[in-house]
Order: C-alpha cells, then structure tokens, then sequence
C-alpha cells in the first residue's frame, strides 16, 4: 500500500494568513487605506475571499491585525523589552532599532500610510491607540518601572511625559523627514531623556 502523507493544514493556514496579511501592508503602502478592499488583498495574496472573511470579519479588521503582527515582531516577544539591570543601555537598544525601523523602507511605507489616514479618521486614529499604540507604550512602561525601581529614573517621573521626551523627536523628524535617523540620534535622545529623568 503507497505511503500516503496527510497534508498539513494547519501549516498551510498559516502561510496563507501571513501572505494576506504582508498583502495588505503592501496594498495600503501603494494605494493607501481607503482604497484598499478585501477583493485586492485576495488576489495579491493568491486566497479565496471565503478565506479572509473565514478569520476576520471586516476589511479594518484584517489591517489592524497585519499592523499588530508588524508592531509584535518589531517589539518582540511579548512586546517586553530587554531588561539587563542597565536602563541606558537597555533604552539605546530599542532606540537604535526603532530609528532603523524607520528608516526601513519596507517598514516605513505601511505605517507611513497608517499615520496619513490617522490624522483624518478619529475613529481609525481610536481603534489604533487602543489596539496597536497603548499596549506598546504598556510594555515600554513595564520597562521603565523596572528602571525607577532599581533607581535609574526619578521615582516621581511621569511615564508618559518619559516616553513623549523620547519617542517625540524621532517620530517629527520621521513624519517631517527633517533629517536622519541614524544610531548617534537615537543615542543622544535617550541621553536626554535620562538627563531629565534620574534621581
């Protein structure tokens, strides 16, 4: 009798719901996020639409899952951010990888379009914040509560003034493109940051 292997559904689902979601990145960086529609992201990611509307329910919903899955694998695991003891070392770190990010064009492109359509849907710009920007800010936070614990940050600094007196200036000079996001500017803002912020 011929040794018949069973096919793996499970692995094949998931290429599938990876290349619908890498599709819809790429449709919004080229044509932006109103026109985008679940017919164009089935055909770009060679499925069915029985198979996109089989795990979401709606086009936003299917775009705010291929931003999620973009904002994980930027964060990591878990979203945590590295915690070796050392807060500066840690923060410079993340610093340098957020500003190659977004220098990164096939990065940048997606969540360039995103932010476009943020600044005139208020309610686009609401589901953002609750379901990609807080849980970040979250985990960022995490970390930051770690470095007032061991006394590398005031323990009366404001968080999120902390985070606004980092993140801040890379993300108006991404959005203006007003210069260069190198490692020695990611560098300087966490110096400044912390120069504001310890004890």
């Amino acid at each position: 009798m011929p040794n018949v292997r069973n096919p793996d559904h499970s692995r094949r689902s998931e290429r599938s719901r990876q290349a619908i979601l890498e599709a819809t990145r790429a449709l919004i960086s080229e044509v932006g996020y109103g026109k985008v529609s679940i017919e164009a992201i089935a055909a770009r990611a060679g499925v069915g639409k029985q198979t996109i509307y089989r795990w979401w329910p709606s086009k936003g919903a299917v775009i705010f899952d291929s931003f999620l899955a973009l904002s994980q694998d930027a964060e990591g695991e878990g979203m945590a951010l590295p915690d070796t003891g050392d807060l500066e070392a840690d923060l410079k770190l993340v610093m340098r990888a957020t500003a190659a990010e977004f220098a990164d064009p096939d990065f940048e492109r997606p969540i360039r379009a995103l932010n476009t359509e943020i600044i005139t849907d208020s309610d686009l710009a609401a589901q953002y914040h609750d379901k990609l920007a807080r849980p970040v800010d979250e985990a960022k936070k995490a970390r930051l509560r770690s470095g007032q614990q061991a006394g590398q940050l005031a323990p009366d600094a404001d968080l999120d003034l902390v985070l606004e007196t980092l993140y801040a200036p890379l993300l108006q000079r991404w959005l203006l493109r007003s210069g260069p996001l190198t490692a020695e500017y990611a560098d300087s803002l966490v110096d400044i940051t912390l120069r504001a912020f310890r004890p």
